[in-house]
């Protein structure tokens, strides 16, 4: 049997959201996601890329000002294989040593010079972001703040809220149900942050049903962001109508 492939050892993001209860929970972790972040610019061909031949699934970056190599997440591998012009689903097939010999190659040889990484200090230190230099980070926390500028913590202290739940056999709205992990919207990953709130207690009457109960809609919006370069801050409003 062949050496086995190459393994990105930090968070691979699966469509897996942490779900938090309140935005002050939600800020609090990505405030402290930031505070432990350090950013920095560095030229491209500084960047080593190390993987020891007993230990092919491990692959680590030498980055100039830090003492120890970091590893690079699932997400922060492909952008920087995307700025040097490697292919990072096959680099990923390759064992450790030699994945890193075509990643240096790429970093030695790439026009790109400068990009700008983000590193996260926690139980080892991760590299979650390599981006141009000129990217302008907007930080997760930021967004929350501003939210719950408007919204306090998101689970009735204001009109804007975690959405209730509707009772699809009696098709009953109950705007006031307990916050728990199956009903929160508000997430946050190794990527990015998405809020989703309503105002469900003031709803909008527009005509009626066929039944003859009052057609309801809710004013909501949703926004979301990213501090590694997954997406742009973004927003959208919309009527959440209560029923079919």
């Amino acid at each position: 049997m062949g050496e086995p492939a190459f393994i990105i050892t930090g968070i691979e993001h699966d469509g897996h959201d942490e779900r938090y209860l309140s935005l002050g929970a939600l800020h609090a972790a990505v405030r402290s996601r930031a505070e432990r972040a350090t950013a920095r610019t560095v030229e491209t061909r500084a960047i080593r890329a190390e993987a020891k031949v007993n230990d092919v699934s491990r692959l680590a970056l030498a980055i100039p000002g830090r003492d120890a190599p970091v590893s690079p997440t699932h997400w922060s591998f492909g952008q920087l294989c995307g700025l040097v012009g490697a292919p990072s689903g096959y680099l990923r097939q390759l064992p450790g040593p030699l994945a890193g010999i075509n990643l240096q190659h790429g970093l030695t040889s790439n026009r790109a010079e400068l990009v700008k990484t983000l590193e996260a200090d926690g139980g080892r230190v991760e590299l979650r972001a390599v981006t141009g230099p000129d990217y302008g980070r907007i930080w997760d926390h930021d967004l929350v703040e501003a939210v719950m500028r408007i919204a306090g913590d998101g689970v009735g202290d204001t009109r804007w809220k975690v959405p209730g739940t509707l009772d699809w056999a009696t098709m009953v709205h109950n705007p006031f149900v307990q916050v728990s992990k199956e009903t929160p919207t508000l997430d946050a990953n190794d990527r990015d942050v998405f809020l989703f709130l309503v105002d469900d207690t003031h709803p909008i009457e527009a005509g009626k049903l066929p039944n003859g109960d009052p057609d309801l809609y809710f004013r909501g919006f949703y926004c979301w962001n990213s501090e590694v370069g997954s997406k742009t801050l973004g927003m959208t409003t919309f009527f959440l109508r209560r029923c079919a």
